[in-house]
């Protein structure tokens, strides 16, 4: 039996510890633009140090003098912040770790993330609208063509915009803007996306099932209605005068403006992040990518307030009190510097990857995963997934969430180049469209055609794709084009 005996062993290991500070920063790159502003506005208030930076004493901040000493949490930032910390599932945002500053009682939970604000605050129409848009579309092109439309809507819901420009800008064809269109106008609250009054009533008075002949006849002839002739309208309409009179009752009872339930907030319409430009061609072209500077918040360290009331205060505490608020306030200054940094870096090279996109429309949206572009830029996957949630990027072709870029991939013919399922599915989509009546296309066919642009695809793919897109086989569609 061997004896008891106790060894002193030292022994040297290396492990990444995930400071409340450091937790904070990676926290701080999920918020957008909007919300990062709130939650400086909190610090502002609690940190006397902290001074919003005004536009015109923004060109002297990069002059501001570094402080003289450096905690230990400092360092750890600057040396370890790489973009590669815990995945998501390893870090609760919500937990009271997260809730620690440097010292003190800094907060960095948003009033409006609280649980009582979250349960009283009112949803808007954009909202809405986009949780029924993703209920009713999974090709994320339509998704982004869905969030546009949403975006144009004026604050009684309606949709003056004109539709040829808006297909214009994302390069898609007018037939599937219109097929798209249909579908929301259908959305609650019912009547919007309409392009006049009279089409929001038609709308509603479709979905009550009381839109007959004579009612589409008297939508027609509105002006008369508020003219108050009775008479004319039922020789339009074809009924009696009591007849119209009903029906006068039944458009009162309708909402001209169903945008109006939501305070006329559809209109919120996302504000980007991120802004994207294209260069002149004399400063070598392509595309320029920067933050938003008008929604960004700016804050300053007044080191001459700091000194002048360290410089009078006497008690311990005291000294102790200012020197956390600077700690907090450089720690503060340093983290949104840092995503900054990594929120351009992700979004510029999603741009890069996307460039097809941005130049030529729609139907070149490319494969993308966040995994390609974490290996790219150097950094964990999760930051990625971290700096595309509720972030938009301003493009020429409109406004769209970071997310959007990311689809899934389709093997390209003979090992060449991978397409997006999407733009697979858009291209049967458009074959289809364009297909001759007397020359239905068969599954078979489509497939060959295909092949022959590069796309490597099975029968029993594009008959999935097909059914997806709710477009009936070769032998439907010949029966309905026959009898149209």
């Amino acid at each position: 039996m061997s004896k008891p005996s106790q060894n002193l062993d030292l022994r040297q290991s290396q492990n990444l510890v995930m400071t409340p500070q450091l937790q904070q920063a990676i926290k701080m790159l999920q918020l957008n633009n909007i919300e990062l502003t709130a939650m400086v506005e909190e610090e502002l208030a609690q940190n006397p140090l902290l001074e919003k930076a005004e536009p015109e004493n923004e060109s002297g901040a990069e002059n501001q003098p570094e402080p003289e000493s450096k905690d230990q949490v400092q360092a750890e930032f600057d040396d370890a912040w790489t973009g590669n910390e815990s995945g998501p599932g390893d870090f609760d945002p919500g937990s009271s770790m997260a809730d620690m500053g440097a010292g003190g009682s800094l907060k960095f939970e948003l009033m409006e993330d609280s649980f009582e604000n979250r349960m009283s605050r009112p949803e808007t129409l954009r909202e809405h609208l986009t949780e029924q848009l993703y209920l009713s579309l999974d090709d994320p092109r339509d998704r982004m063509i869905g969030s546009l439309l949403i975006d144009q809507l004026d604050e009684a819901g309606y949709m003056r915009g004109d539709h040829a420009e808006i297909a214009a800008q994302l390069g898609c064809s007018a037939e599937r803007m219109e097929r798209l269109l249909a579908i929301l106008k259908k959305f609650d609250p019912a009547g919007v996306f309409a392009a006049d009054l009279s089409e929001c009533l038609a709308l509603q008075l479709e979905e009550r099932g009381q839109l007959d002949g004579p009612m589409r006849a008297l939508l027609r002839n509105l002006d008369r209605l508020g003219q108050r002739d009775y008479k004319g309208l039922a020789a339009l309409c074809g009924v009696n005068e009591t007849y119209v009179r009903d029906m006068a009752e039944e458009i009162r009872a309708l909402n001209p403006k169903p945008a109006g339930d939501f305070d006329h907030l559809v209109v919120q319409t996302a504000i980007p992040d991120v802004l994207m430009k294209r260069l002149p061609k004399n400063l070598g072209g392509g595309w320029r990518v920067e933050l938003n500077h008008e929604t960004l918040p700016r804050v300053l360290i007044n080191q001459e307030y700091y000194t002048q009331v360290a410089g009078s205060a006497t008690q311990k505490k005291d000294k102790e009190y200012l020197s956390t608020q600077l700690n907090s306030a450089n720690w503060l200054v340093r983290a949104m510097d840092q995503r900054a940094q990594t929120i351009l870096k992700v979004a510029g090279e999603i741009v890069e990857q996307q460039d097809a996109f941005f130049n030529y429309g729609i139907e070149f949206l490319r494969p993308m995963k966040l995994r390609d572009i974490s290996e790219i830029i150097d950094m964990h996957e999760s930051t990625v997934s971290r700096v595309t949630t509720n972030k938009y990027i301003g493009t020429p072709r409109g406004l769209f969430e970071l997310k959007f870029f990311f689809t899934t991939a389709l093997g390209g013919e003979d090992g060449g180049m991978a397409h997006s399922a999407e733009s697979v599915k858009a291209r049967i989509r458009t074959l289809i469209e364009e297909e001759n009546p007397k020359k239905i296309l068969s599954d078979d066919k489509i497939v060959d055609i295909l092949k022959k642009e590069g796309v490597d695809i099975a029968r029993r793919t594009v008959a999935k794709y097909r059914e997806g897109l709710n477009i009936g086989s070769s032998v439907e569609r010949r029966r309905d084009k026959k009898n149209p």
